[in-house]
């Protein structure tokens, strides 16, 4: 499907509250974002209809977790820094492979909001039987 930019500025300046790095962001990125974000969504609901708000809700949390920043994070910088204007140290065991497994990062405002047009509850929270 393909998604307009200018809806999904106008959903996301509405309603994200962090919207700095998605604003920030040429429309070949907001592109990208918004395709990953649909197909991501699609292959993880297949059975439901995917309303285009999670797709922007989810996209905006893609343009904040692959920002500059974070991504050198991800790239396993520990230390940055440009001498006299500021310094960046990031945790020990934070860093993740860039592209690990996206569903995990499908926040629940947007399983909200597939569930609502669905008719269903989705959560991120499983529930099942441990065996020792």
């Amino acid at each position: 499907m393909a998604y307009v930019i200018p809806d999904a500025d106008a959903y996301i300046n509405a309603n994200c509250i962090d919207i700095e790095d998605w604003q920030a962001s040429d429309d070949a990125r907001k592109t990208r974002m918004l395709n990953v974000a649909g197909s991501t969504l699609a292959r993880a609901y297949p059975k439901y209809t995917i309303p285009n708000a999670a797709v922007y809700e989810f996209a905006n949390v893609l343009s904040i977790m692959y920002n500059d920043l974070l991504r050198m994070q991800q790239q396993g910088v520990s230390t940055f820094g440009l001498t006299g204007v500021f310094n960046v140290n990031f945790k020990d065991g934070t860093t993740s492979m860039p592209y690990d497994d996206l569903k995990k990062k499908i926040p629940q405002t947007a399983l909200d909001l597939i569930g609502d047009e669905n008719g269903v509850r989705l959560s991120k929270i499983r529930f099942g039987r441990l065996i020792p």
